[in-house]
């Protein structure tokens, strides 16, 4: 099966395409055939290992020392179940699923992956496409997990700083559309109709205003790209408010109930993923390089062949 790997640190071209022993599923996991994946920041951090300063010897450790100790990415994907484990009892052969690849070594970047059935993976909403499906993933229970740490009630004032990012474009829509918040969105310029379509009421184009010195304040300020100074941002949270950060706020584990969650949000319109790019497998090397300058809107999605 075709599968891309990654043996060392390095720019996108370190990417190879290459085939592989198709895995079996054991006794209690299912076999997926991946019919759509993505590429994130964190896989892009992990193939160049670009990470914060303080995180530096953690990652070392826990990516790989010298080289990458997953050498496939991909920590999001979307197919069809295509065989089960003898003992799996809640998924059956021909079901469209979605799943995180986050607490099993990643691997989105191939044709085929093996997963626990108890692991985090649901049935697709019928109404999305794989790549949709696959996009939704790790930014949307990533938006949903820190903004459940706000306890937000309906009307209060919500800003969402880096609106129109991977988590940043599912937490404007969960703030507005089911904790009923009253948002407001900062993102550049180019973006400021796309967070005004998500359900921002107010946008705030960061190239050329600094949202805390408007002199307002909101009950939560969430920082979803984790690149405004911490400090800084609190003077725009009202007393008692809550101030989150992407990076400290989204937890240490998932938990197979948030993609439920995320599941009926989309089957019930009040989420929608938001795709910047679609690419082939064969050209991922390119949606790594445009993920690379920072400017991705929403998510970047990669279908493998039918």
């Amino acid at each position: 099966m075709k599968a891309v790997i990654c043996e060392r640190y390095g720019p996108p071209e370190v990417l190879r395409l290459t085939e592989i022993a198709k895995p079996a599923p054991k006794d209690h996991e299912v076999l997926v055939k991946v019919r759509a994946t993505t590429v994130t920041v964190g896989d892009s951090r992990m193939r160049s290992f670009t990470v914060p300063r303080a995180q530096w010897l953690f990652a070392r450790l826990y990516l790989g020392i010298r080289k990458p100790r997953r050498a496939i990415l991909g920590m999001e994907i979307a197919g069809d179940i295509e065989a089960v484990g003898q003992s799996v009892t809640r998924f059956k052969p021909g079901d469209p699923v979605f799943a995180s690849t986050f607490g099993v070594n990643f691997g989105g970047y191939t044709e085929y992956k093996c997963l626990p059935e108890n692991g985090m993976l649901a049935l697709k909403p019928a109404s999305l496409t794989y790549e949709e499906a696959a996009a939704v993933v790790g930014g949307g229970m990533t938006a949903l997990r820190c903004l459940k740490n706000a306890n937000i009630k309906p009307g209060q004032k919500v800003l969402i700083y880096g609106a129109s990012g991977a988590v940043g474009t599912n937490a404007v829509q969960i703030a507005k559309h089911h904790y009923g918040a009253v948002v407001t969105g900062v993102c550049s310029t180019t973006n400021l109709e796309l967070v005004k379509t998500l359900g921002a009421e107010t946008v705030i184009d960061y190239t050329r205003e600094d949202f805390t010195r408007r002199g307002e304040t909101y009950d939560v300020v969430f920082d979803a790209v984790a690149k405004f100074p911490p400090a800084q941002a609190k003077k725009a949270v009202k007393p008692g408010g809550v101030y989150l950060n992407v990076h400290v706020d989204s937890g240490s584990g998932e938990n197979v109930q948030e993609l439920l969650v995320l599941k009926d949000l989309l089957e019930a319109g009040k989420l929608k993923p938001v795709i910047d790019r679609c690419y082939p497998l064969e050209q991922i090397t390119e949606a790594h390089r445009y993920v690379d300058q920072g400017h991705k809107k929403g998510n970047v999605a990669i279908t493998l062949t039918q």
